[in-house]
């Protein structure tokens, strides 16, 4: 055999064991940052609008709320939730007026014309490199009149070679709400600011008849229109007047909507060619918080790096007594942001997602029903927990309930299962009973939730725990805990409403119902199954009429449909963003409003105007009790159940605390990068053994054939 072949082999075989110890050869990472603080997450979809007045999607948030800021924000550990200042000085000053505006006590809420909101903001804050803010040596804006010349060879914003800055001023928050209320950048609050903000629709008017139809390329100059809701004081200080009493405007300002906007900025993303090249404020944010976009490549991923400007900031110091013991103020004092990267790589389907995570590059997951039984299992009283595969991995689980609901609701003007006559009520109480919610969510939600009692979720003010928050008319409280009602009672409710065993006693007719839903989507023909079974023990026969999204939206508007499935999360911690589902000036086919079921009861009215603009205490929670009571009593929901949200994360992923209201909340996350890349190594290790034996075999096939090469070639053959 050639003295060569066989060192070369033995090469190969000792290159692939060598290769073994290396570590994985499949991190999709660049291998500076195996170590480093990172953090790695995804995205499905390209997020639509980047711009805060137009953002409201969880996935737009996942990025701009790490970017803009807002006055205010929430206490990323204290529950109840907290509102503390971000970069306000303080929680804004509110002043009482009359109708002549003169000051007058809060407790003479009759006399409460306006509510004066005073928001002083630190000094010092500096937004994040930005051509916008880039000025020459004689001190003029450099990219703010551009031509179409000066855009040659620009493809993306890093193309412009001069960023700047600037301080954050007062007048940057009242630019913001300006642009909320103007009519061609159709805000989706736009409608409630509306209601409340002083001289809002006479703004718009303004701005209408100075711009007329808005051509693009042309910057629409809002900085001196006057609006009587809004003015400056001083470079720190602005004032937002309201009509009458809003508490919960404060939530509002801890919202991306009312974060800082630059004049610059929209005038330097206004100009002439930058649509076209995808620079605008939908894809390059600019903004003052921790982070700052840097890379905006939908097909393949987003990065968020440190903004260098940042004004500086320290993790929290106290929270609830438990987070003490949980490791929660490791980094008590620390500044803020704790990472200096985020990666967000496009992941569309959860099944590669998942893999990934396993592996250890992603550092977070939810729980997708394809990966639940791999993750999660229930022990002998019914308690969650991890499976061993994931135990055996160290991945840490954290649950939460979501202040969110999911109902099904009547139709209140139905002639059937609308109205507040004894027989329509008793049939809602009946299928109230029926529909087993314990079920729904052990089919369908993997136990991910828990059965509603009215429309307010735990976590926010006006839910009630225990046996007094139970709903009377569906639950006993049995043994310490709510027990669903025997489906006898239901049926004699039926029987008392004049439809024993679901026949109409005044037609002789089966009692007939309709389901409205938008489509039939994959695991839907389960779900409607599921639905005809729950109505079948009444005897009720229900008709499930699935159509395209719009049409749906279209038989909601008009109030045709009858019995319909919805959901809502909430928008800020008040029960005032629950009820108003359910207040009648707000019903959908008559007002145009979120009240689906077009519910409108005069007392739970009166009651909700009552209780929508005072503070939380005793007497805000006796009104609240008495509206559950009415909507328990009148049950145009079925309450539903409010859905548990469950997250897993790698034992090197640090802080994690579920904040169902911040946005915020990655400058709060750390990671431990060298133990990250320890166990990448450890679960990726690559084996090559099949490969060497493989080879191995390959050399013991090739050595006849080379032995007879070598005997050709020196004579020996015979």
């Amino acid at each position: 055999m050639n003295d060569r072949v066989i060192p070369w082999f033995v090469a190969i075989i000792a290159c692939l064991l060598g290769a073994c110890s290396e570590g994985a050869w499949n991190n999709p990472y660049p291998n500076g940052e195996k170590a480093s603080n990172v953090i790695y997450s995804s995205f499905s979809e390209r997020p639509k609008h980047l711009d805060p007045v137009r953002s409201y999607s969880s996935n737009e948030y996942q990025f701009i709320a790490q970017i803009y800021e807002p006055p205010l924000q929430y206490h990323y550990l204290a529950r109840p939730y907290k509102l503390i200042p971000l970069t306000a000085s303080q929680l804004p000053q509110v002043r009482y007026l009359d109708a002549a505006g003169r000051p007058v006590s809060r407790e003479r809420h009759e006399a409460i014309a306006f509510s004066e909101y005073i928001v002083s903001i630190q000094p010092g804050i500096r937004y994040q490199p930005h051509p916008a803010l880039a000025r020459d040596t004689q001190g003029n804006a450099r990219y703010l009149h551009l031509n179409a010349e000066d855009l040659k060879g620009v493809h993306v914003l890093g193309d412009f070679t001069m960023t700047g800055t600037r301080e954050l001023t007062a007048a940057d928050y009242v630019y913001q709400i300006k642009r909320i209320a103007s009519p061609y950048l159709h805000s989706p609050i736009a409608g409630v600011m509306r209601e409340y903000i002083v001289g809002f629709d006479a703004f718009r008017e303004q701005v209408g008849a100075r711009y007329g139809n808005s051509p693009k390329g042309v910057w629409q100059d809002l900085r001196d229109i006057d609006f009587a809701g809004l003015s400056v004081d001083d470079r720190y200080t602005y004032r937002i007047r309201i009509h009458g009493e809003y508490p919960q405007l404060v939530y509002w300002l801890a919202m991306p909507f009312f974060a800082p906007m630059p004049w610059e900025a929209e005038k330097f993303y206004s100009q002439p060619g930058m649509e076209e090249r995808n620079i605008t404020l939908n894809w390059y944010p600019v903004g003052t918080g921790p982070f700052m976009l840097t890379e905006n490549n939908p097909n393949l991923r987003m990065v968020m790096e440190k903004n260098p400007n940042f004004h500086g900031e320290q993790y929290p110091v106290y929270g609830e007594p438990q987070d003490l013991e949980n490791g929660l103020l490791d980094d008590a004092g620390k500044a803020l942001p704790l990472v200096h990267k985020a990666v967000y790589s496009l992941e569309k389907e959860n099944i590669p997602y998942w893999n990934k995570f396993l592996q250890g590059y992603y550092d977070a997951s939810g729980v997708s029903s394809d990966s639940f039984d791999q993750a999660i299992q229930f022990g002998s009283q019914g308690d969650i927990q991890l499976t061993e595969r994931m135990q055996a991995k160290d991945i840490q689980l954290e649950t939460s309930v979501r202040t969110s609901i999911l109902y099904m609701g009547f139709n209140m003007q139905d002639p059937v299962v609308g109205g507040f006559s004894e027989r329509a009520r008793l049939l809602r109480r009946a299928i109230s009973i029926a529909v087993d919610y314990e079920e729904y969510i052990s089919i369908f939600a993997n136990g991910r939730g828990i059965p509603a009692q009215g429309p307010v979720p735990p976590g926010i003010f006006g839910n009630i725990e225990g046996e007094a928050g139970i709903n009377p008319y569906v639950y006993d409280w049995v043994d310490g805990e709510p027990k669903r009602k025997d489906l006898g009672e239901a049926r004699q409710l039926m029987a008392e409403a004049g439809y024993v065993n679901g026949i109409d006693q005044a037609s002789g007719k089966p009692l007939v119902l309709y389901f409205d839903t938008p489509g039939a989507g994959p695991g839907a023909k389960a779900h409607f199954s599921w639905m005809r079974k729950q109505y079948q023990k009444l005897g009720i026969q229900l008709v499930i009429r699935a159509t395209d999204y719009n049409r749906f939206q279209e038989k909601m508007r008009k109030g045709t449909g009858q019995i319909f499935q919805w959901g809502w999360n909430a928008d800020y911690p008040d029960p005032e963003n629950f009820f108003f589902l359910l207040y009648g000036p707000n019903a959908k086919a008559r007002h145009g409003g979120e009240n689906a079921a077009n519910y409108q009861n005069l007392e739970f009215d009166r009651l909700f105007e009552q209780m929508k603009n005072i503070e939380n205490g005793p007497v805000r929670l006796e009104i609240i009790r008495e509206m559950t009571r009415i909507l328990q009593r009148d049950a145009p929901w079925l309450w539903g159940h409010h859905p548990k949200a469950f997250s897993l994360f790698h034992s090197w992923y640090k802080n994690v605390k579920p904040n169902l209201m911040a946005n915020n909340l990655l400058k709060y996350k750390r990671v431990d990068g060298e133990l990250r890349d320890r166990k990448r190594a450890q679960w990726n290790r690559p084996n090559y053994w099949p490969l060497v034996i493989l080879l191995l075999v390959l050399l013991v096939s090739f050595i006849p054939a080379a032995v007879g090469f070598y005997r050709r070639e020196h004579g020996t053959l015979k």
